[in-house]
């Protein structure tokens, strides 16, 4: 089959990677513009771009899909099959249609559970056992497609956000290539979505990290987890951001304690008291400084017994 590919972050990346490893034909790239990058304004390629030039493919950048000649451009090579994946723009129905197979969508959850911008941080947060990726075929809507295949991936007690969109990259990439000639085959039957079963995941903002420690310590380990490595969970001390990085829900012990205090400082960890239960910071990073371990902070007299986080 002919291939347009459509993507832009590394989850999108290692999926065009495995096409391209697998044999299949991609004719084109499309992905977001260069963006700007640090201090010097430099502009950097996205991930996707990147695959796309080491493997000689022509890579088109429009700033919107949907415009007639992006539309025109796409029509010019022909393709069987668009496949999605973070791409970061919506796709029109004009687009939509032009293929002959349609267009799939690489997801990162089991739809219709966590469509939208954010799921593999929020299967985090929200305490889930388990997740995966899903084919989709596109439709209209923001990750209402018919599913064409799934694969499940188990959430681990330590998973962080990071750890997890690898799992999620590696699985989404083995998937499509294992889906590829089954839809050229025919050999899919489409499963409409469950709408009572679905939800949201809006995308992430820097103050999604913001501790708020009059929640459960369980709920802001999974916080510490699902914001690691962005935006990060953070509380502040003495007026300056405070970011933790590890960390384990502990019970009891918050009697007579205001949540946000320090209530124990030692080489194994520091014990803040929470709305139910205490968290054990084990790794944190002061504004300004590296990750430290707890035994460092306690060295350095970074935190006090009784201050109050937040």
């Amino acid at each position: 089959m002919k291939i347009v590919f459509m993507g832009t972050p590394d989850f999108a990346a290692g999926a065009l990677k495995a096409i391209i490893e697998a044999g299949h034909e991609v004719t084109l790239v499309v992905t977001q513009p260069d963006r700007a990058k640090g201090r010097s304004d430099k502009l950097i390629p996205s991930p996707v771009k990147e695959v796309a030039l080491e493997h000689n493919i022509p890579v088109f950048q429009p700033l919107k899909i949907k415009t007639p000649e992006a539309v025109a451009e796409l029509r010019k090579y022909d393709a069987d099959i668009f496949i999605v994946a973070a791409f970061g723009q919506i796709i029109s129905q004009e687009i939509l249609d032009m293929p002959r197979y349609g267009c799939v969508n690489i997801h990162a959850s089991l739809l219709p559970k966590y469509r939208g911008a954010s799921p593999i941080q929020r299967v985090i947060l929200d305490g889930e056992k388990k997740t995966g990726v899903t084919i989709m075929q596109m439709d209209a809507g923001i990750d209402t497609g018919d599913i064409l295949f799934t694969k499940t991936v188990a959430i681990t007690e330590e998973e962080t956000g990071g750890s997890l969109f690898d799992k999620l990259s590696r699985a989404g990439a083995e998937l499509i290539v294992e889906a590829l000639p089954k839809i050229e085959a025919g050999e899919v039957t489409p499963v409409k979505q469950d709408e009572a079963q679905s939800n949201y995941a809006r995308m992430l903002k820097k103050e999604d990290g913001q501790i708020s420690w009059n929640h459960p310590a369980e709920e802001i380990e999974r916080q510490v987890r699902g914001m690691d490595p962005w935006p990060s969970a953070y509380t502040y001390h003495r007026g300056k951001q405070f970011k933790i990085w590890k960390a384990q829900a502990v019970p009891g012990g918050t009697e007579g304690l205001l949540p946000g205090t320090i209530a124990q400082i030692g080489k194994q960890g520091i014990w803040i008291a929470c709305g139910r239960g205490m968290l054990q910071v084990t790794e944190a990073q002061p504004e300004g400084k590296k990750r430290m371990s707890a035994a460092d902070l306690m060295n350095g007299r970074t935190l006090e017994m009784n201050e109050r986080l937040g």
